[in-house]
């Protein structure tokens, strides 16, 4: 019964030795997951600009891959306008330090005011 004991604790040793040599590994290889909320201040093809709650404006780069989410419009596939509220998914890479969004969810401003 000692034999059985002793390789189930070697077993459990490695194994964990095993996880402990794989973490560092499997965080530092996959970039790192932000989200921006604010109201966009700017936006072209390439970057949106984001004024945040906190103050400082945050530049995030717009690829083709951008999914575009409307509240109001669940259909709509197109980009926010200058003064929407958005919250930005997005991703920093390590190496480039730059901010690149997934999908972009909006709300727009009311362009007309509600009938009585």
């Amino acid at each position: 019964m000692a034999m059985n004991d002793t390789r189930l604790i070697a077993a459990g040793v490695i194994l964990l030795a095993f996880f402990l040599w794989l973490s560092p590994v499997a965080s530092a290889t996959g970039p790192e997951l932000l989200h921006v909320l604010g109201i966009v201040a700017a936006i072209d093809e390439k970057h949106i600009e984001v004024k945040t709650a906190r103050g400082p404006v945050v530049s995030v780069l717009l690829n083709k891959q951008v999914k575009y989410k409307n509240k109001n419009n669940p259909k709509s596939i197109g980009p926010p306008a200058v003064g929407d509220r958005v919250i930005i998914e997005a991703s920093k890479e390590d190496k480039h330090k730059k901010v690149t969004a997934t999908i972009v969810h909006y709300s727009p401003i009311r362009s007309a005011p509600l009938p009585q």
